[in-house]
């Protein structure tokens, strides 16, 4: 301990790096084995993920040495601190003058603790005052240049180590996502086998045999959100609500997609159509593509514009087609089409007809509005152009996502 109470220690080399990220780790995944099982059964999984990622990555440090500092004072200095060329007295002090540098960091002053999977021996010694780390070089009859060249050889030793220790850091925070997912879905299927309702999962839809099969695309990995609060459920018990499976909803909006472009390439065929002749259009190529449930239920029209797949008297997908009137009628399409759902993982998609010539500034003000709607939650991948994809939740409760689908197709009126 110096005389201003700063404990002087080696610059990250006191804790072992990998049991520091390893306790981490540990931490994170068991935040998750200790929820109750209400909470893992009825949270927004994307979103507590999300929440634990920002709580439990490491965010690395930033050293800044174009903010580095000096100050100086004469101090007594011990003899057998004294260089082995200097004629002193052991156990007197001599008058020296002391620089003490002052570098300036952002983060966590633990991690000047850590040392990281590579690392060098001859560590400078620091003091950390604040967000300061500080390092002091004695004049022992040094010019002002050598004193310059030493503290530059100091400071390269420190961000070169802290690089390293980023590099460490990366890596783990990259991984974190991907553990925390394999967990969660292993201790939810663990709880829905022992409450035996692996089987009330799904819609019963099914693909029609002998129609063309569909690529998949790779999801884009969602950026990490700082300081993600933890999802609040309300929800006492579990009861599973049926949603159809994922594959099925890409074939159906694939098929969506192909009529819409089929409409941009013939806009003489399809010019001057109301959005209900062009819903019904779509309809002609759904309908043969699916086969419905046992109760013989499949799409449905609603009103002028929507088409719908039910079961057991709710939504589980709902398309609404409009044609581009502004930010503000596409906002509210947004609304009207969350209040026809109530299930956890309905499915939903907007399918929109521009007719402006700048049919490019349309998508980008679409991009733009999409998030500033209230029950926005994120966007999950743009599958092509004027083809997006969005994570919604119905009104009052954030556990109970709908994935939404944005369509626009260019056709003129």
């Amino acid at each position: 301990m110096n005389r201003y109470g700063h404990s002087e220690l080696v610059a990250f080399s006191e804790l072992d790096g990998s049991d520091f990220i390893k306790t981490r780790k540990t931490q994170a995944l068991q935040a998750i084995k200790d929820q109750s099982d209400d909470y893992i059964l009825n949270v927004n999984k994307a979103e507590y993920i999300e929440h634990l990622v920002s709580k439990y990555s490491i965010h690395p440090l930033e050293i800044h040495p174009d903010q580095l500092s000096v100050s100086v004072e004469e101090r007594m200095i011990p003899a057998e601190s004294h260089p082995s060329l200097y004629h002193v007295d052991r156990g007197q002090s001599y008058p020296k003058d002391v620089y003490t540098f002052h570098l300036p960091f952002s983060g966590d002053p633990q991690l000047l603790k850590v040392r990281a999977s590579n690392y060098i021996i001859s560590a400078p010694h620091i003091k950390i005052a604040g967000q300061d780390i500080q390092f002091e070089i004695i004049n022992f009859n040094k010019d002002a240049e050598s004193i310059r060249r030493e503290a530059d050889r100091i400071v390269g030793q420190l961000t070169s180590q802290n690089q390293y220790l980023t590099n460490d850091l990366a890596s783990f925070n990259s991984s974190l996502s991907s553990q925390l997912n394999q967990l969660f879905e292993s201790r939810r299927e663990q709880l829905l086998k022992k409450h035996d309702l692996i089987s009330a999962l799904g819609v019963p839809i099914r693909r029609a045999s002998g129609t063309p099969s569909t690529f998949s695309v790779p999801l884009k990995r969602t950026p990490i959100i700082p300081n993600k609060p933890k999802p609040k459920v309300k929800t006492k018990g579990f009861k599973p609500d049926p949603a159809i499976d994922a594959a099925i909803y890409h074939q159906i909006l694939t098929i969506t997609h192909d009529v819409g472009k089929q409409f941009e390439r013939l806009p003489s065929t399809y010019a001057g159509k109301e959005e209900e002749h062009l819903r019904d259009h779509m309809l002609l190529f759904l309908e043969p593509n699916f086969k419905g449930s046992a109760t013989g239920e499949t799409f449905n029209k609603k009103g002028k514009t929507d088409i719908l797949l039910r079961y057991e008297g709710s939504n589980v997908f709902i398309a609404e087609l409009k044609y581009w009137h502004g930010k503000k009628a596409y906002l509210e399409t947004i609304t009207q089409l969350l209040s026809y759902l109530t299930w956890r993982d309905s499915k939903a998609a907007v399918i929109l007809f521009v007719s402006n010539k700048d049919f490019t500034a349309v998508l980008g003000t679409l991009r733009e509005a999409t998030s500033q709607h209230t029950n926005y939650l994120g966007f999950v991948r743009e599958v092509g152009e004027g083809w997006y994809q969005y994570r919604f939740h119905i009104n009052d409760d954030k556990n109970r996502e709908v994935q939404l689908a944005v369509q626009a197709f260019h056709v003129p009126i």
